[in-house]
């Protein structure tokens, strides 16, 4: 390569960033200058945009880019003199010209400059009306209207097709925030230099030992020497020959040679401790730092997106955001794109109303769009919210008795909540015909799913007439979680701090029996009480002391306590995937690495919670207390029944339960799962739509496992088509009962044929 070449190589590459920035710049204010024209700050900073991509362009040679910058140009500043009022048509062409400047710009890309000339036409007839117009062939009759810069000629006019949108930013250098250069690394390699810059700071960890046994000796040397000084004056008194004095004077001077020695290793290994730890601790963190970014990364085109959505849909719709800069992990940013964009999509599409209706609602015209991110106790919450006309709940139950999804009789009794459930099935859509943006059942399905991989949750609220909320919880980071570590069974687990609500002390006086289960009664109210040794199958601790160390963890309004041995502390644990080849443990999320050296099992809170809110429906629950407990009696048959709807499993479970049967009770399919791998049990009895694992699913893995493959099993399920019961039977189960026909004696009946009475 020439020099020559390598200069024009780098001035390229240079125009390329610069048009990456400046078209930011652009697409945002024209954005804000579409709802209010005026806006001089804005013109100014488009024209500002414009003006240097035309400079950068011309000094590059790049004639196209020059023509397009120069034509949008002359439009802002017409704009700014007011001799043009920015039409919602002149936005369109300019957002047009801001993606064709990417396109030119962008290596490669060569259907940029072909479409330059149609998009100068239609600039000089927005410019001028009385511009004559094309003629069949696409030239223009007349000389073109359009002042063009003297040193670029007028390009020849084709006919071309619309301009498409300019592609993402592409991998390289570009400039973040606060103006520093940024670098694409991939994530493996960051993700190993986390990892090498934690066992850096665990190894740094390992000098305290050696420091701790270097200042021990220090003082044993210094008592040594003492000593010695003791025994010389009684030597000298006591007429000691000269020899022995000077002997003893020999061994003192050479004690007090490797005396001053000793200290001074002990202080250069202190200093040199201090310095490796403190740089330890700056290594990680700052490679802790690398993986975190500004919200707005995610943001990037999502409010043009939603404006050209609103255009092509005849609505005018805008999104407002908060939170931009709030702080979250590069890997929870990359995943969050695609369920935003569905959401967004989704929003302008469904929620957003037409403008004619909007109006006689007494509504703006315009639609919003509000998307909220923040921190809330190590969570990203992101809220999304519209002003639309909101769910139409009896339409919707009409799609699910019309989609054959549950009999009439039971949706007429459906709560709101349990209704719009049924937007996340996979393939279900109210909208009767299929669009380029609705119609084909993808969607709510794949967004749930998405954020359900990040170890997030999902929930959907919406008032008649005034719009939905859509409430996402996704972990602040994958990397990372500040932990409380505790001692359960001689091991150290650690709890996530945005799980915990406090820590306590509590009396052995003060647990108290309701109902069988273990409460204590903290703050006004009952918390329930359940050994961390039971959940996570550790030995109970032989441990007579006057009080239970408790950690307290939050759902929602709901407080659980979990008895501990002993609390650690808090630590910042680097996570560790467990090793894909043992499958889900149940209640451990990872793993992690404490200061010296040792391994700490993080809690998976969600499981956790499941399985605390088993043991306490149950009446399962191990009591916490010493010596041995009195036998269970009669054994009964057990049955488990997994369900993720609380009234179903309540109800199931005393109606069982009334019959002497044994029932314990699962959330949803992974729960049972778990249940199913560590305890013993007569009858499955399940649903088939749960979330994390559904009842087709649990069935089939029951039906693999050598150890389950002959227990039997029942699905009850709100779903009564012969396919769905097909579907059932077919996977394994034993019996298919529809929730439609659900009454006591046909449950009841169908238990006794396959496992008969409760007594075995």
């Amino acid at each position: 390569m020439t020099p020559e070449q390598m200069r024009d190589a780098s001035l390229l590459e240079l125009f390329s960033l610069e048009a990456e920035a400046q078209t930011q710049v652009l697409s945002a204010g024209l954005l804000a200058l579409e709802r209010n024209p005026a806006q001089g700050d804005q013109l100014e900073a488009c024209m500002r945009a414009a003006h240097s991509l035309k400079g950068a362009a011309r000094i590059v040679g790049i004639d196209a880019g020059v023509s397009v910058a120069h034509v949008m140009e002359d439009c802002l500043v017409a704009a700014q003199e007011r001799r043009l009022l920015l039409r919602p048509e002149h936005i369109d062409a300019l957002l047009q010209g801001t993606d064709l400047l990417m396109r030119i710009a962008t290596p490669g890309d060569t259907q940029g400059e072909a479409a330059v000339p149609a998009f100068l036409v239609q600039m000089a007839m927005l410019l001028d009306p009385s511009a004559p117009a094309l003629d069949a062939a696409g030239a223009s009759a007349e000389p073109l209207p359009l002042a063009m810069p003297p040193e670029v000629p007028a390009m020849p006019v084709e006919p071309e097709p619309e301009v498409e949108p300019a592609p993402a930013p592409r991998s390289g250098k570009r400039t973040g925030e606060g103006g520093e250069r940024v670098l694409r690394v991939t994530a493996d390699r960051l993700n190993s230099l986390l990892d090498l810059s934690s066992k850096s700071l665990v190894e740094t960890q390992r000098l305290k030992p050696y420091l701790a046994s270097l200042q021990r000796l220090k003082r044993m040397h210094g008592q040594g020497m003492r000593a010695l000084d003791g025994l010389k004056t009684q030597l000298e008194g006591s007429g000691q020959s000269a020899e022995v004095l000077d002997a003893l004077a020999q061994t003192q001077r050479l004690l007090a040679e490797t005396q001053q020695i000793l200290q001074q290793q002990a202080a250069d290994l202190d200093e040199f401790g201090w310095q490796a730890s403190q740089r330890a601790q700056l290594l990680y963190d700052t490679a802790l730092a690398c993986r975190m970014r500004p919200f707005a990364d995610v943001l990037t085109g999502q409010s043009r997106m939603v404006r050209d959505l609103g255009r092509s849909l005849g609505k005018q719709v805008r999104l407002l955001i908060e939170g931009e800069k709030t702080q979250v992990d590069r890997d929870v940013l990359e995943k969050l794109e695609a369920p935003l964009t569905h959401l967004l999509r989704n929003a302008v599409d469904h929620g957003i109303e037409q403008p004619e209706r909007r109006l006689l609602a007494g509504k703006p015209g315009d639609g919003t769009l509000r998307l909220r991110a923040s921190h809330q106790a190590g969570l990203l919450i992101l809220e999304l919210s519209d002003d639309g006309a909101g769910i139409d709940l009896e339409r919707l139950r009409r799609s699910i008795v019309e989609r054959a999804l549950s009999p009439a009789e039971t949706v007429a009794q459906m709560s709101e909540a349990e209704l719009l459930t049924f937007l996340f099935l996979p393939g279900f859509s109210l909208r009767d015909q299929v669009t380029e943006v609705s119609g084909r059942g993808v969607g709510l399905d794949a967004v749930q799913h998405m954020v359900r991989e990040l170890r997030g949750s999902i929930e959907l609220t919406q008032v008649a007439g005034q719009g939905c909320c859509f409430h996402l919880e996704v972990p602040l980071t994958l990397s990372v979680v500040r932990s409380l570590v505790v001692e359960v069974g001689g091991e150290a687990y650690a709890f996530p701090l945005a799980h915990i609500e406090r820590t306590l002390d509590v009396p052995a006086e003060a647990i108290v029996q309701i109902e069988g289960r273990q409460h204590f009664w903290h703050e006004d109210r009952h918390i329930g009480l359940v050994a961390a040794s039971q959940l996570l199958n550790r030995p109970a601790a032989q441990d007579e002391a006057d009080s239970l160390r408790v950690v307290v963890i939050r759902e929602r309004e709901q407080l659980y306590g979990v008895a501990v041995e002993r609390l650690i502390g808090e630590r910042v644990l680097v996570v560790m995937p467990l090793d894909p080849r043992l499958g889900k443990v149940q209640d451990i999320s990872s793993g992690a690495l404490l200061d010296d050296g040792s391994v700490v099992l993080i809690i998976d809170v969600e499981d956790l919670l499941r399985s605390v809110d088993k043991l306490l429906s149950t009446g399962r629950l191990e009591r916490i207390d010493r010596g041995a407990r009195a036998g269970r009696g009669v054994v009964r048959k057990r049955i488990l029944v997994v369900d993720d709807s609380l009234t179903v499993r309540e109800l199931q479970r005393k109606l069982l339960g009334t019959r002497g049967y044994d029932v314990a009770v699962a959330v949803d399919g992974m729960d049972g799962w778990n249940a199913l791998r560590s305890e013993d049990f007569d009858l499955l009895i399940t649903d088939i739509d749960m979330p994390r694992m559904d009842g087709i699913e649990l069935v089939t893995l029951v039906r693999r496992d050598s150890r389950l493959q002959s227990l039997p099993v029942m699905v009850v399920s709100y779903k009564d088509r012969e396919e769905d019961r097909r579907r059932g039977l077919d996977a394994g189960a034993d019996y298919y009962l529809a929730k439609a026909s659900f009454h006591d004696d046909a449950l009841l009946d169908a238990v006794v044929e396959l496992i008969g009475g409760a007594q075995g």
